[in-house]
Formats: structure tokens, C-alpha cells, sequence
């Protein structure tokens, strides 16, 4: 890469954050809604249907027709949808669901990246919460991160559980343990998609998160079939079950803290027991385009959620169970071009059996 285009690199990174935030504000203030309610309206009629000078309107746009997402006609002055009309509801509020996600939990935070980095703490979320820990404890204290932030990973969960859970596989009689299970729904799922005879799923977090646990059971009608066990993972991981689950969770430690999660979950489980993952994964070669996790994470788990962690190569995950006395009998990785083109994650399965 010349000099000459590796500035032009940076140009792209420069403008990143405005574009980012001019494109939310035109669905924040209404403007998308109103030309899709009423087509061909001027900057003075689209400021006057949603409370914005027309001069501020016509900014904001400038960029949205520039893209082809909203077209104009410089005859009549007139606005109307381009390219976002083509795109179906449910596909436009998913993304904007990560959008949303990115300005209330992202963008302030990291501010503080630099900073956070240096000293392992989550810098942003003390700055502007006055919260010492993680995201994930500050969620339950505030409520626009956890409407935020639960909101996309309800999302996520529905939409990359039913591949999880077809390429793993449960024995009859299985009693699974859904290691940081949070309030049940993985276990939910795991009864419902992997619905094998004699299954019992146990969900293993915090004790805080037992009530709204149980009361997902019952509002599910698995609480037959489903439990809850209190305790934090780092104190010990409970005996007794055949297969361990660990999903979206090694992701948010560094290698140290996976170890010992692995080593506990290879301490729980008899000779034989199975422990399945699911994790985001870097590709083998981080230049590799179609795979975004190496532009989001690192960030977002250093400077946003945890002060530590982000996903590593598949490979890497292999080499640590095998450290752990566990055989990888099954690593996959979801193909980016089988998820929706705005979704960011590319997600990977890994299955291992504990050798003697």
C-alpha cells in the first residue's frame, strides 16, 4: 500500500464516527419514517413533520442521498426512499438494533479505549455510570444499557441458536449444565432444540439471576425439565452432568481466565463428558474482508463490556481445550455469507470430549 493510500485509509477511519451517527439520526428523528409514509416531501415538509429546521434536514441528508439510501429530485426539491425501501422491515430493524446498541453501550465509551486498555478497567463506564466492574453488572443497575444491550442479544440468541445447536450432539438421558446460562434462556433452548429423551438442562450463574431464571422456566413451560444452581464460575463448576455448554462467554476473558474455565469444566466433568462452545472467532488470516469480528471486538470487550478479552482464532480455542485434556471432535465456523450482510458476529462451534 502506497503512502498516498494508506492516508486515504485513515480518511475512511476519520469519518467513520459522523457517518455512523448521521445515518442512525435520520431513523431517530423520524425522517425515514416520514418518506416512507409520504414520498417526494422538501426539507421545509420533512422539518415541519418532525420537529427539525429544514436547514439541519437537508444536512443530514446530504449523506443519505450521496449513499443512494434516499434519492432526490433536484427539479421539486423533493426526498423520497431509494435503496432503504427495498430493504424489509425485519431486516432493517435488526440492524438498527446493533446500531442502537453501538451509540448507548460503544460510543462513549470509547472515548476512554486508550485508557481502559492501559489499565484493564472498563475507564467510559465509570465516566459516565460511576461503575466500577463490568457492562454486564452495570446492565442490571441502568436502564438504557440493559434495554440496549438485552434487546440485541435477545436477538442474537434467536437468531444463532438454532445453528448451534445443530451441530452439537446430546445422549439420551443427558444432564446438561448451560455454564453462565444468565436468566435461563439457553436452557430453554436447549430443551426445545435439542429435545432428547430423558434431557434435564441446568442453568449455572450468579445467584442474583435464580428469580427471573425460574420465572423463564415457568413462562416456558420447561420448568419440569429445567433448573437453577447459583454460584460464580471462578469459585468452582458444579459435578454431576454429562455436558457442559459454554456459550458467548470465553469470549469476554483473556487466555488466563479461559483456562481455568476450561480446567474447571474439565475438573466437573466425568471421563468422557462433552463440553460444547460457542464463541465468535477471528478467521486464521485477520485480512480476511468477509469477517468483521476483528473491526468490532477488540474494542468493544476492552474499552465497552469487560476491560479484557475478545474472540480468538479457531485454532487458538483447539490448542487451549487441548491443554485442558480435552479432544476437539468437532470445530466449525459459520460462513459469513450464510448470516444477514449487517449482522457482525461470525460465530463458531467447537465440541470436545474429556480424555482420560
Amino acid at each position: 500500500m502506497t503512502p498516498e493510500a494508506t492516508l486515504a485509509r485513515f480518511r475512511e477511519y476519520m469519518v467513520g464516527p459522523t457517518r455512523f451517527m448521521t445515518l442512525l439520526s435520520c431513523f431517530e428523528l423520524g425522517l425515514i419514517d416520514a418518506l416512507r409514509d409520504k414520498p417526494a416531501m422538501s426539507a421545509t415538509d420533512l422539518g415541519e413533520a418532525v420537529g427539525v429546521k429544514p436547514d439541519a434536514v437537508e444536512q443530514l441528508l446530504f449523506l443519505l442521498v450521496k449513499e443512494g439510501f434516499v434519492g432526490y429530485d433536484e427539479a421539486s426539491g423533493g426526498y423520497m426512499l431509494a435503496a432503504l425501501a427495498a430493504v424489509p422491515e425485519r431486516d432493517l430493524k435488526r440492524a438498527l438494533t446493533y446500531m442502537n446498541m453501538i451509540k448507548v453501550v460503544a460510543l462513549r465509551q470509547l472515548f476512554h479505549l486508550t485508557e481502559s486498555a492501559r489499565t484493564g478497567t472498563l475507564v467510559g463506564l465509570k465516566e459516565f455510570y460511576g461503575a466500577e466492574g463490568t457492562l454486564y453488572g452495570a446492565v442490571a443497575e441502568h436502564a438504557d444499557l440493559r434495554e440496549s444491550w438485552a434487546t440485541l442479544m435477545d436477538t442474537v440468541t434467536a437468531n444463532i441458536d438454532p445453528w448451534f445447536f445443530g451441530n452439537i450432539e446430546l445422549p439420551s438421558g443427558a444432564r446438561v449444565l448451560d455454564l453462565a446460562g444468565n436468566t435461563g434462556l439457553g436452557a430453554v433452548n436447549t430443551y426445545r432444540m435439542k429435545h432428547v429423551p430423558g434431557l434435564r438442562v441446568t442453568t449455572f450463574d450468579l445467584p442474583e439471576k435464580e428469580q427471573e431464571c425460574l420465572a423463564n422456566f415457568r413462562a416456558h413451560g420447561v420448568e419440569e425439565h429445567c433448573s437453577f444452581i447459583g454460584g460464580d464460575v471462578f469459585d468452582g463448576i458444579p459435578e454431576g452432568f454429562d455436558v457442559v455448554l459454554i456459550k458467548h462467554f470465553l469470549d469476554m476473558f483473556d487466555k488466563d481466565a479461559v483456562l481455568q474455565i476450561l480446567n474447571g469444566a474439565n475438573k466437573s466433568l466425568p471421563v468422557g463428558g462433552q463440553v460444547d462452545i460457542l464463541v465468535p472467532v477471528y478467521p486464521e488470516d485477520v485480512r480476511e474482508t468477509t469477517n468483521s469480528n476483528v473491526d468490532f471486538f477488540p474494542a468493544f470487550f476492552i474499552g465497552c463490556t469487560m476491560g479484557q478479552g475478545g474472540p480468538q482464532k479457531l485454532s487458538t480455542y483447539r490448542s487451549w481445550l487441548e491443554e485442558c485434556g480435552f479432544e476437539v471432535t468437532r470445530a466449525v465456523t459459520k460462513n459469513p455469507a450464510e448470516l444477514p450482510p449487517d449482522v457482525i458476529p461470525v460465530p463458531a462451534v467447537l465440541c470436545a470430549t474429556k480424555t482420560a
